[in-house]
């Protein structure tokens, strides 16, 4: 009895240690920045499909602005760059 009682709380530690090692792993995927570098020449809006705008905070210092272009390519744009700064405000705005 006293060997079965072991297994069982082995196995449980186990489980737990392997669903925590997964968290860990995934968020610290999660936790930076998704842009290395950034690209400031004009796009033309008929290109692009989507924008996301990710605010910077503990995952990143840099505000991040990236399109999803109508060939399935993500951009990472400059977010200082006037133009870039127009479709932000667009989509604010929206």
């Amino acid at each position: 009895m006293n060997s079965k009682l072991v297994a069982v709380l082995a196995l449980c530690l186990i489980s737990a240690a392997m669903s925590q090692g997964k968290a860990l792993a995934r968020m610290g995927t999660e936790l930076r920045c998704q842009c290395i570098a950034t690209h400031s020449r004009f796009i033309p809006p008929k290109s692009i499909q989507d924008v996301k705008l990710t605010q910077s905070g503990p995952h990143c210092k840099n505000v991040e602005v990236i399109a999803t272009l109508k060939d399935g390519r993500e951009v990472c744009l400059e977010p200082t760059a006037p133009w870039v700064q127009l479709i932000i405000k667009a989509i604010l705005a929206k």
